[in-house]
């Protein structure tokens, strides 16, 4: 058993040898969702608390990403995050695209698939209330129908 954890102790050790990349990309508020759609403070806040860790460029990395192989999760996840959805590059999607991220979001709310639980791990901030949720549901619906509107066929 002692040898076991000496080996599980040497192992943690080294992974912390192989740390992930926590510089998040230069940013750009000419194309930053919460820019170019004026969002009201309220909402805006909701969004950047519960959404902009994972689908941004501003990325606040937790205490526990100085730890592999948690880091590691954590980097994987962010970097899928922006992959499906990025609110810090918004306006270089294309209206038919925006229209359907913003659908996206208003059904991860609804489905209650967003923000993930395990988010809420080190950060109890991002739990939304039903009041919340249902704000930002209404807010990405009313975002989106816009967008269509605008949209030249």
């Amino acid at each position: 058993m002692k040898k076991i954890l000496v080996v599980l102790l040497v192992a943690f050790i080294i992974l912390q040898f192989f740390p992930i990349d926590k510089t998040n990309p230069a940013p750009t508020p000419g194309m930053d969702f919460l820019k170019i759609k004026n969002v009201k403070p309220e909402v805006a806040q909701l969004i950047n608390t519960s959404c902009y860790d994972c689908h941004s460029n501003e990325t606040k990395y937790p205490w526990y990403s100085n730890f592999a192989p948690a880091s590691w999760f954590l980097k994987n996840h962010i970097n899928e995050g922006r992959k499906h959805l990025n609110f810090s590059t918004f306006a270089t999607y294309l209206p038919k695209q925006q229209v359907h991220k913003l659908d996206e979001c208003a059904e991860m709310l609804e489905k209650k698939e967003m923000p993930l639980e395990s988010y809420f791990v080190g950060h109890q901030d991002a739990k939304l209330t039903e009041e919340q949720r249902k704000i930002l549901i209404d807010y990405f619906k009313k975002e989106k129908e816009e967008t269509e509107r605008k949209m030249v066929f």
